[in-house]
């Protein structure tokens, strides 16, 4: 089975790359055709939609995985025409040609097509509410797939970190080394989730539609939400990195960490005060375990060790 992976270079692309080997051939893409260990593989650039249906004719994929976006949120607020490319006319190009050929397309989306003032979890059909530029792009990227008539499944992530890249878990890293007090937002929640877990995830639930029948397969298709267990705030995930990557001699020693309001920490783009998503559906749809946040950090801080 062809598998096309877009964004092979991004926190969850490179996951994805081992991830989903075992599935089948799988062709993995880029914006610059280089893959991140220096390799050479397939160009795909989500910034020119128009491109994309040339590359799907190359490559004939029975699954399509986009893990390519746009991510610079408080970006898009000064570059909300290339957002919208990327993150919304990119999946409908990607599902209309899906759907001519009978491919199934895994999307990525995120926790910013809400606006964060839910009591509870947020369910796969809460309305959506985004609060800026990156969060409409990737709701209209969402309504243009399911529009595209293709078979697809749409999983919604959120405050996603890993051992490589640019996140959240390696710039207190690089703090740690340079600060020994550090103030950090506390009144923002959401489960920290790794890379990692969504790519494994990813492949688990992807093993088991393909071997299931038709009738089954289409009562999985649509949304999902895929987040590790739990929840925190930005101020104590800080703190349960330091404690674990100290713990683990990853860092010489742990910063003090202080507690902020959001307001003291202005950024361009709104955030959401409330990320926290309910995983039931994909869980008990795929038989899937996702681990507690904490427990998944301490994987990713075991490859740091």
């Amino acid at each position: 089975m062809r598998l096309l992976l877009l964004g092979a270079n991004g926190q969850v692309g490179f996951e994805l790359l081992r991830a989903l080997a075992p599935l089948g051939d799988v062709t993995a893409t880029t914006r610059g055709g280089v893959l991140p260990g220096g390799g050479a593989c397939e160009r795909a650039d989500l910034d020119a939609p128009a491109t994309l249906p040339a590359l799907l004719d190359r490559a004939m994929p029975r699954v399509i995985v986009n893990a390519a976006a746009y991510t610079a949120v408080d970006r898009a607020e000064d570059e909300p025409e290339a957002a919208m490319r990327a993150n919304g006319e990119a999946p409908g190009v990607l599902g209309r040609w899906a759907a001519r050929h009978g491919a199934l397309v895994v999307h990525y989306s995120t926790d910013y097509v809400f606006d964060g003032s839910a009591a509870r979890p947020y369910r796969e059909d809460d309305p959506p509410g985004p609060l800026g530029a990156y969060g409409r792009s990737k709701w209209a990227g969402e309504q243009a797939l399911r529009a595209s008539g293709a078979d697809h499944l749409i999983l919604r992530t959120a405050w996603v970190y890993a051992a490589r890249g640019h996140n959240f878990l390696r710039t207190m890293l690089r703090l740690a080394g340079e600060r020994e007090r550090l103030a950090v937002v506390d009144d923002q929640h959401g489960a920290p989730t790794s890379a990692r877990l969504i790519a494994a995830a990813t492949a688990a639930a992807l093993a088991r539609w393909l071997d299931w029948d038709a009738p089954r397969r289409r009562a999985a298709l649509g949304t999902h939400h895929l987040v590790a267990s739990g929840r925190t705030t930005w101020c104590d995930f800080a703190r349960a990195i330091f404690a674990q990557a100290a713990a683990a001699g990853v860092i010489a020693r742990a910063p003090r960490v202080e507690a902020i309001p959001t307001r003291a920490y202005p950024t361009q783009a709104r955030r959401p005060a409330w990320s926290v998503l309910d995983t039931t559906r994909l869980r008990e749809t795929f038989g899937l375990h996702l681990p507690e946040w904490r427990d998944d950090l301490t994987q990713v801080v075991g490859e740091l060790a």
